[in-house]
């Protein structure tokens, strides 16, 4: 898409589209993690789920010929991914942010290994919701070419807010995530609740890959996630642990991601990397802000990443 023909509009149309088609997998890793976080665990092995989320929604795709079923295995995926990593953190002693780590290069590792088939081959692509049939313009009917797995990630958004206010289980995990001992005294299990809410989150990361191989860029490639993993818990701190907020914020992330291609398309180029850069930039405005010691972490979990 090129925004010459209809001038600086076509800058703000780049990002705005940039915000929907970037802000995807954004929104989709950080409801997993805000799930996840919320039930006083993190899981900074995102990244990884992400990756072998991507390669298996291709890979499926590509062997059945149905996308949809690709994304169900990147669903799969994730979870199974997820399980992985609330075993480990259940254990004695063992440390929230290491198990991330290890997890991230697992799945990375993993990820890189098993894709070796699929760089070269082409993989059915989810069908796009066209939303600008109204227009004429071809900048406006490319940018409003919407993936239905955003809408699946703004119904969740919402769902997720539903389910933490009004729900039995979701006051579950939110009594486990801000004091286990509570939970505990109450009758609940807090292992069992733990294991389900990070197996859920991590499902949803995986889910966030699909879009990345089956939608936008469309291909799969070992540097497709960019850090969106990772980005993703700084973006649900921004977020204050609210997932509607998540879903606000995915799309300035997404944004940002657009306002360097947008720029180029009309002609500037100068400061092209810096701002390319952005999301980076932005997540680390992000880490500086919230930690603050004049802030407080307004909405974290009382629990969060203790060992209990």
């Amino acid at each position: 898409m090129t925004s010459e023909s209809i001038g600086w509009w076509g800058v703000v149309l780049g990002i705005l589209a940039g915000a929907v088609r970037g802000g995807t997998p954004f929104l989709l890793v950080s409801l997993g993690e805000c799930l996840t976080e919320k039930s006083g665990k993190i899981n900074l092995g995102l990244e990884g789920t992400l990756l072998m989320g991507a390669m298996s929604a291709y890979a499926v795709s590509y062997k059945t010929g149905s996308p949809w079923a690709g994304v169900a295995a990147a669903g799969a995926t994730g979870a199974l991914m997820g399980a992985l990593h609330a075993l480990l953190v259940s254990r004695p002693k063992v440390n929230d942010i290491a198990a991330g780590i290890a997890m991230l290069i697992f799945g990375t590792g993993c990820a890189f290994f098993l894709s070796k088939p699929y760089i070269q081959p082409s993989a059915p692509q989810l069908p796009a919701v066209a939303l600008g049939g109204w227009s004429q313009v071809a900048q406006v009917q490319a940018a409003l070419r919407i993936s239905p797995l955003f809408f699946l990630g703004v119904a969740v958004a919402f769902a997720l807010q539903w389910f933490f206010r009004a729900t039995r289980w979701g006051m579950h995990v939110r009594a486990v995530g801000d004091s286990p001992a509570a939970a505990r005294a109450m009758g609940i299990s807090v292992g069992r609740t733990r294991f389900l809410a990070i197996m859920a989150g991590s499902a949803l990361g995986g889910i966030g890959g699909a879009h990345l191989t089956l939608f936008y860029p469309g291909a799969w490639t070992e540097a497709i996630s960019s850090g969106q993993g990772l980005m993703a818990v700084a973006l649900v701190i921004f977020a204050r642990w609210n997932p509607v907020q998540c879903l606000w914020a995915s799309l300035l992330f997404g944004g940002a991601q657009a306002v360097g291609p947008s720029l180029q398309a009309v002609g500037i180029s100068t400061g092209y990397y810096l701002w390319n850069a952005s999301p980076y930039i932005l997540t680390l405005l992000v880490m500086v802000l919230t930690c603050s010691r004049k802030r407080t972490l307004v909405g974290a979990p009382g629990a969060l990443g203790s060992p209990s």
